[in-house]
């Protein structure tokens, strides 16, 4: 949650639900077709639909894409204030690491569990992908897309003595997190700056590890944001997306369930999320981009104490009062909390690991 109106019978009217009905009055019909012929992507709660580039005329192109930046344009200025807001409330109760910890499900957890479970987190990831601590395998230059305050990016630096170079949309996230770097002695290794994960300030094969923790679901264009992924990672370098996917359609299904789509809606609204995709979605997406090991995986199960530990520590007088001195933004998404309990109670929601390695 590198990633947490007026009044408290909020209708939550989404960004998606926004979107599609606009886009609905716009564009033809769509088709399915192969990863590799698309050329433009549309996204609804459902799932991953390929727009044949034929059925679209110039001038229809031109309205979807002028529709899509302001699409853009709201979610990316909505996000930055989102953070801004509640990123010193997170940091100041859960402390520098802004993402679901990894619990043993058999293993009831205490408060003080918390943290150390998001170093878990980090450390399972990188055993998934195959990552060691070998001297000649260590990755020596690290991109975090969508950084927070950086705390993934500095523990990477430290462990493994890389150079990391962190993006977020937030000012507020990145000058904190690069005080924080600097406070810790890494000044000289981490960086840190304002900048589009879809468009990202880095040459062509940069880096050998790319890492982004639970980001991706803020990406209005889940087929962008893989390319540029992949795109900055050098060749044999090891992509490593760790995000919250909606759950895989039946082979039966053209789309999830109307009840399930207004879940995923509301908390999109909540914060700042454009329509949901799936992991087969994702490992499609690197498929057709010829990515090799791909690996994915669902740890819902391992993150489930998460959402109500994050609820309780919402519910102390020092959580209260500091949720009190930050923003509408953030109160709206505490309330929201219930809803992503919701959805991983009734496998809506996924908590999904992917991994993959560029061919050399």
């Amino acid at each position: 949650m590198n990633s947490l109106c007026e009044s408290s019978s909020l209708s939550y009217i989404s960004t998606c639900e926004r979107s599609y009905r606009t886009k609905s009055l716009l564009v033809s019909p769509v088709t399915r077709v192969r990863i590799s012929d698309v050329r433009k992507t549309s996204r609804r709660g459902a799932g991953l639909i390929i727009r044949a580039s034929a059925t679209v005329s110039s001038e229809e192109k031109k309205r979807m894409d002028n529709n899509n930046g302001k699409e853009k344009g709201w979610l990316q200025k909505g996000i930055a204030e989102f953070y801004d807001e509640s990123s010193g409330l997170w940091e100041n109760i859960w402390g520098d690491h802004m993402h679901h910890g990894f619990y043993d499900p058999n293993v009831t957890v205490s408060i003080s569990d918390h943290r150390s479970a998001q170093i878990r987190m980090i450390e399972e990831t990188l055993k998934f992908a195959g990552l060691s601590d070998d001297s000649s395998n260590k990755p020596k230059s690290i991109v975090d897309v969508g950084c927070g305050i950086g705390g993934s990016s500095r523990y990477l630096s430290k462990k493994y003595g890389a150079e990391c170079k962190g993006i977020t949309l937030s000012p507020i996230q990145a000058e904190r997190a690069q005080a924080l770097a600097n406070a810790q002695g890494l000044g000289d290794k981490v960086s840190f700056q304002v900048a589009d994960a879809l468009e990202q300030p880095f040459q062509d094969g940069q880096f050998d590890l790319v890492w982004s923790m639970e980001s991706g679901e803020h990406m209005p264009d889940k087929a962008k944001f893989v390319n540029e992924l992949v795109r900055v990672a050098s060749p044999g370098a090891t992509i490593i997306i760790v995000t919250w996917c909606h759950r895989d359609l039946l082979p039966t299904e053209k789309s999830l369930k109307p009840q399930e789509k207004q879940l995923l809606d509301k908390i999109c609204d909540a914060y700042y999320l454009p329509a949901w995709c799936s992991t087969a979605e994702y490992v499609e997406l690197l498929q057709s981009l010829s990515m090799q090991d791909i690996k994915s995986d669902d740890w819902s199960e391992y993150v489930a104490p998460f959402w109500p530990a994050v609820i309780r520590s919402a519910l102390t007088w020092k959580g209260l009062t500091s949720l009190l001195r930050t923003g509408w933004k953030t109160i709206k998404g505490a309330f929201a909390m219930p809803l992503m309990i919701e959805g991983f109670q009734k496998d809506i929601i996924k908590f999904a690991v992917i991994t993959c390695r560029k061919p050399e």
